[in-house]
């Protein structure tokens, strides 16, 4: 087959060498007819094009790039059902609000609108999912667009998301006059760092430091504010909450981490500042049912983590590291008045419940079927993995265990879209984005379905991670009524399927392993020889406290096990309240 040289005056030349000045090393793409313009230009530039198997892995990739590098990510699908497929990433990453480029292609424009192969309107799909979309018809235009689209997708213009832009293939083939290819669209250029009103920081030192009980919570907007963050905690003696969007940004050894005792924490607090995070059903929507009469002090960079469901008394629009610098120079030397028997109180109790937790997935009993506690393959990890890992977790049920039973300075997981399947594609962009650093995808076997074809990508661009599924055959807890199946949680089956086997016959290493005692020995192989995949045989009679909080009429609550009790707890009150 002969195939039509695209010139390096092109539309698609543009767009590959505008990517190159801005620093993408890596598409994440799957071929397809519309797009091929671009493709070949891409690859002339020397960018990478990590090919896969699906356009929502595709797009799940560029996710996980986008959120470890700092830049913005890029995916690559063809029209129609190119597009289609992608829109649960993008849909994922609109929640999520991480910075994407998706770009595709459309019919020529003389073909628009009379019955072409996968001729859609893509941008009417789009839209709502999206900060940009836009159709770029004319040649002279696209350096233009890809420059806003960009700038719309790293939160320049509004919150940060995904952008989208297609082109018609005749567009993408001709070539863009010299005079419009100016040079500063091609620049790279630092994020704006906004500065707090002064008024402002002044009134949030006079909230901070008259609280006898301040709880920080940390989201998506604090990533870049670790540090300050540490010495306002440590200047404050205040209590600190992570979540999902910030695990592992303070350290777990620093004095403020409760994480174990979250619930009495929210209760008892009487100052709650969150700063990058909004209040989303994972923390109540800041429902009084769960904070009291706390006040609330606000400190965002985008409009949606500063003002949704609960106002603040104080509300800071600046970058947040920015903001908390501003506030630990406008104080000074002056003492809080922090009450520090409450914040040692709560931080011994979390160590405790930590210990508990480490000791006693160490030696969890296995089911009465004879498999091991999901906790006793989490223990298996925990002890091996260095301690700067990468760990992706994906689950519906065993999410919840990983969540807890996992440490983490870096974590990615399906988020609040609660998108399973994204462990094995944000594990194979973690691991070709940061080599150097070992990456383990904790997942359950039905989220590890999504996308287990990825498999032959991570073999193909030798994607050094490790995938762990905890196998117990089983998809979802149904919880049925209570008089039907009296009082008893009843499952989904699945097979206990051998997804060793599956990675084997793609050229991976695998093992399938059955016994707690051989994890260790079968672990190591598997770090020396990645990327690999354990199918780790687990009970299905173990049920997580994201299972059990919705459970108000199972009797003996109290019998759970002491590790999760706090999270239970809150999520019992929220789930009560709301």
């Amino acid at each position: 087959m002969t195939v039509k040289t695209i010139s390096d005056k092109s539309a698609a030349a543009l767009i590959a060498r505008f990517l190159k000045q801005r620093g993408v090393k890596r598409v994440y793409s799957l071929c397809g007819g519309h797009i091929m313009p671009i493709w070949m230009r891409l690859d002339a530039e020397g960018i990478q094009i990590v090919d896969v198997r699906d356009e929502r892995a595709a797009v799940y990739m560029a996710h996980a790039e986008a959120q470890l590098t700092g830049n913005f990510g890029v995916a690559l699908v063809t029209a129609g059902p190119g597009v289609t497929n992608a829109m649960t990433g993008i849909a994922n990453a609109h929640v999520a609000r991480v910075p994407l480029l998706v770009l595709s292609g459309t019919p020529p424009s003389p073909q628009e609108n009379r019955g072409a192969l996968q001729d859609m309107v893509h941008t009417d799909l789009v839209r709502s999912i999206t900060r940009y979309a836009r159709t770029v018809r004319q040649p002279e235009l696209v350096l233009q667009e890809l420059d806003e689209a960009v700038s719309r997708a790293r939160g320049e213009a509004g919150d940060p998301g995904p952008v989208y832009l297609d082109f018609p293939v005749d567009t993408l083939r001709s070539e863009v006059p010299s005079a419009v290819q100016l040079p500063e669209h091609f620049l790279p250029r630092a994020l704006p760092r906004l500065l707090p009103d002064p008024i402002a920081v002044q009134a949030a030192v006079d909230l901070l430091w008259s609280a006898k009980r301040p709880l920080f919570i940390s989201g998506r907007g604090a990533q870049a504010a670790g540090e300050s963050l540490c010495h306002l905690l440590t200047c404050l003696n205040a209590a600190y909450l992570d979540t999902g969007e910030s695990r592992g940004l303070v350290p777990e050894q620093h004095t403020s981490v409760v994480a174990a005792m979250r619930s009495k924490a929210m209760e008892q607090a009487d100052l709650i500042v969150t700063v990058g995070r909004r209040l989303d059903f994972q923390l109540a929507y800041g429902s009084p049912a769960i904070f009291g009469e706390a006040r609330f002090l606000r400190i965002a960079d985008c409009a949606s983590e500063l003002r949704d469901n609960r106002r603040g008394e104080v509300e800071l629009l600046a970058s947040p590291e920015m903001a908390l610098q501003a506030i630990l120079h406008a104080a000074g030397d002056r003492k809080p008045a922090t009450d520090k028997q409450w914040v040692e109180g709560l931080r011994v109790k979390h160590s405790e419940r930590s210990n508990k937790l480490v000791e006693s997935m160490r030696t969890v009993q296995p089911g009465s079927d004879g498999l091991m506690h999901p906790n006793r393959l989490l223990s298996a990890i925990r002890d091996t993995m260095p301690d700067d890992a990468i760990v992706v977790a994906d689950g519906g049920d065993f999410l919840s265990f990983a969540r807890v039973g996992l440490p983490a300075t870096t974590y990615l997981d399906p988020g609040s879209l609660g998108c399973i399947g994204v462990g094995t594609p944000f594990g194979i962009a973690a691991s070709l984005a940061c080599p150097e650093r070992t990456v383990i995808v904790a997942t359950g076997d039905g989220a590890f379905g999504f996308n287990a074809m990825e498999l032959d990508s991570a073999v193909r661009h030798k994607a050094p991670l490790l995938v762990v599924v905890a196998n117990n055959g089983s998809w979802a807890i149904e919880v049925r009524d209570q008089q039907e199946t009296h009082g008893k949680v009843t499952g989904t089956r699945l097979r206990f399927s051998d997804y060793a086997a599956m990675a084997r016959s793609l050229g991976m290493h695998a093992e399938r392993v059955e016994k707690a005692e051989d994890l260790p020995a079968a672990i190591e192989r598997a770090m020396a020889n990645r990327p690999a995949l354990l199918d780790v045989l687990v009970t299905p009679e173990a049920v997580s406290s994201d299972a059990r909080s919705g459970l108000a009429w199972v009797p003996d609550l109290q019998a759970l096990s002491a590790w999760d009790d706090a999270e239970l707890a809150w999520r019992q009150e929220a789930s009560e309240t709301l």
